[in-house]
């Protein structure tokens, strides 16, 4: 067990690998439950941006709820999870910044057309080494 680590990624390189990722799962709360949904998203600057359809994500923003996105990998010998905490915004479609690159081939077949922002209060990122990796 010696060669397993368990190391603090730093905020930036969070951020790169949020940016250099487009799926993960939101989890967020409404009322007394918590949900948890896959999700495409595009990172610009310091805001993860997601489209949706009118539901359950679009009133979690309306309630300022807190959410969290979570990515992560797991490369064999090493894995890595990223989770950005805050709350989500609707935005109308000319408050998205020209910046903001959705994936060319999303993970659900029909586009939605709303857009959130999640507005991170925190990140923060773990590198492991996996059990059984020599």
């Amino acid at each position: 067990m010696d060669n397993k680590t368990d190391t603090a990624i730093s905020v930036e390189e969070c951020w790169d690998l949020l940016e250099a990722h487009s799926f993960g799962r939101l989890a967020y709360r409404l009322v007394d439950e918590v949900h948890v949904v896959p999700l495409d998203y595009a990172v610009a600057g310091r805001s993860v941006y997601v489209r949706t359809h009118a539901g359950n994500k679009l009133l979690a923003a309306a309630l300022s709820s807190d959410v969290a996105l979570e990515i992560d990998c797991d490369a064999g010998d090493h894995a890595w999870s990223v989770v950005a905490r805050g709350r989500l915004r609707r935005l109308d479609p000319p408050e998205l910044p020209p910046a903001v690159d959705f994936p060319q081939r999303p993970w659900f077949d029909e586009l939605a057309s709303e857009i959130v922002e999640l507005v991170a209060d925190a990140i923060a990122g773990r590198r492991f080494g996996t059990v059984g990796a020599s």
